[in-house]
């Protein structure tokens, strides 16, 4: 980590803090550590292992795509893929570190650069149609109960929805309408050189966008010929979407809550999820711990059993994640079998 991700890092930990003592002011010391009494530790347990299990998915993902070139690559070092990605994902606006952080862990353990380059963009392109299709689904489920209970950040919901559909919506038109699509994003870069009189960087913007296109609609294309990786991938993706939305859940059931139903909570932390994505501080720091509280005080009605219920899933969900990614940093990755023949040539 650069001393920079260190002092955001720690910041983030900070406003964490913050936001605690915040949440805790009109709560009283004893009836929280009452309910830490009353806290049944093995649904906790069963949370963090579901969290876990969800990015273990996420690494079966990234294993099936590196073992495409490195048939014997290790599934341990696929795992510290997404590990490192949370830790990044955590410390960075929009979580954009994430894409960059998980190319640098594959390089590491021996996969080319370009090739890493490609894993994740085939990944990031299921990831996305696999939030839009977990999203409708929940959607189907569950759009009145949300309406109804918390209709404050229903346009935060509907927002957050056509984020992710304008993605998925851009990649499939690289993917299918190629050369329109980059006309369009030639258009969309024209102003630059009509009101900017800047010929040169108008084109040097059209380099930059032709090259993303062109990766996109290569790996678009290896995509579309291979299905059966395709299937896999949306499959393993959708799983791990559904543990990570399960989370919250089992929390409930560590605070002695048996009341609540399993798919209305996951309804609801869809749209926790979708509120995070759209605050530009790390980790959606703030919008969560708040729209969390908002949405699940329809199942906890005492301030003290909330407050804990919001400390435990932010750090089953988000700091715990961090945690892993600082260990899978400081642990020296299993190289590829293949690259270790490279070097001995």
């Amino acid at each position: 980590m650069t001393k920079k991700n260190k002092v955001v890092l720690a910041l983030m930990v900070l406003l964490g803090l913050g936001i605690m003592l915040f949440s805790l002011r009109k709560v009283s010391l004893v009836a929280l550590v009452a309910s830490f009494d009353d806290l049944k530790w093995g649904w906790l347990l069963v949370a963090f292992g579901v969290m876990f299990l969800s990015l273990s998915f996420e690494a079966t993902v990234v294993w099936l795509l590196v073992r495409k070139n490195h048939p014997a690559y290790p599934w341990l070092s696929a795992l510290r893929v997404p590990l490192i990605e949370q830790l990044f994902n955590g410390i960075t606006p929009f979580a954009t570190g994430g894409q960059p952080a998980q190319i640098f862990a594959l390089a590491q353990s021996g996969v080319d650069v370009g090739r890493a380059s490609s894993a994740m963009i085939l990944k990031f392109i299921v990831y996305q149609a696999m939030i839009v299709v977990n999203f409708i689904i929940c959607l189907v489920l569950g759009f009145e109960l949300v309406a109804a209970k918390i209709h404050v950040l229903v346009w935060f919901l509907v927002f957050g929805f056509l984020i992710h559909l304008g993605v998925i919506v851009g990649l499939l038109m690289v993917m299918f309408w190629y050369d329109f699509t980059k006309k369009i994003v030639h258009l969309t870069l024209w102003p630059v050189k009509a009101w900017g009189h800047n010929s040169e960087k108008y084109a040097r913007l059209c380099q930059v966008w032709d090259e993303k296109l062109a990766s996109f609609y290569e790996e678009g294309q290896l995509l579309k010929r291979n299905k059966k990786l395709l299937w896999q991938m949306s499959g393993l993706t959708l799983v791990q979407l559904a543990l990570y939305y399960a989370i919250p859940y089992f929390i409930l059931l560590s605070l002695g809550i048996d009341h609540a139903n399993l798919v209305t909570v996951m309804v609801l932390h869809v749209l926790i999820v979708m509120v995070i994505s759209l605050f530009p501080i790390p980790g959606g720091t703030g919008g969560a711990e708040y729209s969390f509280s908002m949405i699940f005080a329809t199942f906890i009605s005492q301030a003290p059993k909330l407050v804990l219920a919001m400390l435990l899933w932010r750090f089953v969900t988000y700091y715990f994640g961090m945690t892993l990614g600082i260990v899978a940093l400081m642990i020296s990755p299993q190289k590829s079998p293949t690259e270790k023949n490279s070097e001995k040539r």
